[in-house]
């Protein structure tokens, strides 16, 4: 279960058609992008990274990918998607080799 943060759900509209892409990307992490049509004809993207507690790690939404198709938002979405989730990925294990204690040269 994915706990969606508010930027999810000022985006949300039941209402509209929409297509959707959800993906396990590595470190145990989800993608979930969706692309949408308006009411007034815009294509609408949005796209969300999720650790494996479902928690919401980025969202980002956009109200209007001018001259783009759903077909063409959507996979431009999923790129962008993997790529905010590889540097999550990097950003947590940097931090976790940060975390680790110094080796001492010559310690046994």
């Amino acid at each position: 279960m994915r706990i969606r943060g508010d930027l999810f759900w000022s985006w949300a509209d039941p209402t509209l058609h929409h297509r959707r892409h959800d993906e396990a990307v590595p470190h145990g992490n989800f993608i979930d992008v969706q692309v949408r049509l308006s009411r007034t004809g815009a294509t609408q993207l949005f796209l969300g990274v999720y650790g494996a507690s479902g928690l919401a790690l980025h969202e980002e939404a956009y109200h209007s990918r001018p001259g783009e198709s759903m077909t063409r938002a959507l996979a431009w979405g999923v790129g962008r998607a993997r790529h905010v989730a590889a540097e999550l990925a990097l950003a947590v294990s940097a931090n976790d080799l940060k975390q680790r204690p110094a080796c001492v040269a010559g310690a046994r």
